[in-house]
């Protein structure tokens, strides 16, 4: 396994992970949750790598806190990353994951196909990039706020998978409802909802993990990954 810490658009640092014996591979870009680039997302990376994909986490809040780094059961870092998470501009987000997708899939030991996938705050920048720029594939776990930008879901045009908390508690029902209304004529997405399950049920060590339905959901994304980039 190759991992390394870059710099893969503009000026902010970024997590990669690539094993070590690919030649060439389609790209996964891993968008963090209000955390940072923190350890939980620089084991996803790890896990993408092992997949067979050339795994890239940029840091979303490089314009405020370069290399922010919390931990998910701290009330301290909970609060500092709500803080960043508030002030965070999203549609430079979005025009610096455009820029890192760019960078990625001209890698010389990429294949030119990218996926963007993201968690909560990731999760949001995943669809609002996949509805405004192009990308290969979409996947989204429990993005808050989603259901703010339903207006702009003309411009989906790529696979999107979305995974849904049923408890999320920063995602009430109604906006559920309003998230699978919106996409369901959409040929284009595919959005299942996890029963009991509660915000990053699939975050490593976070309070509200469940195994059975990481299991399931993950299972989902690399199905649906194989089948969009491979």
């Amino acid at each position: 396994m190759k991992r390394s810490a870059s710099s893969a658009a503009r000026r902010e640092p970024t997590f990669s992970a690539t094993a070590a014996a690919m030649n060439s591979a389609p790209g996964v870009i891993v968008l963090q949750e209000l955390f940072g680039v923190n350890a939980d997302i620089r084991e996803k990376c790890d896990e993408f790598a092992e997949q067979g994909f050339i795994a890239v986490a940029p840091d979303l809040l490089w314009r405020q806190e370069p290399g922010i780094d919390l931990g998910v059961r701290s009330e301290a870092d909970w609060q500092h990353g709500l803080r960043l998470y508030q002030a965070y501009n999203r549609d430079e987000g979005v025009k610096d994951i455009k820029d890192t997708i760019k960078t990625v899939a001209k890698m010389s030991e990429c294949t030119g196909r990218v996926a963007v996938l993201g968690y909560c705050l990731g999760a949001l920048m995943t669809f609002l990039t996949a509805v405004r720029h192009r990308v290969d594939a979409a996947v989204a776990y429990h993005g808050g706020d989603t259901e703010k930008y339903l207006g702009e879901v003309d411009g989906l045009h790529a696979p999107l998978l979305l995974h849904l908390a049923e408890e999320d508690e920063f995602m009430s029902k109604p906006a559920q409802a309003a998230i699978k209304a919106a996409l369901a004529g959409n040929p284009n997405a595919t959005v299942y909802s996890y029963p009991g399950q509660c915000h990053a049920f699939s975050r490593h060590n976070g309070e509200h993990y469940n195994a059975r339905a990481a299991s399931l959901a993950n299972g989902r994304t690399s199905e649906f990954l194989d089948q969009q980039l491979k």
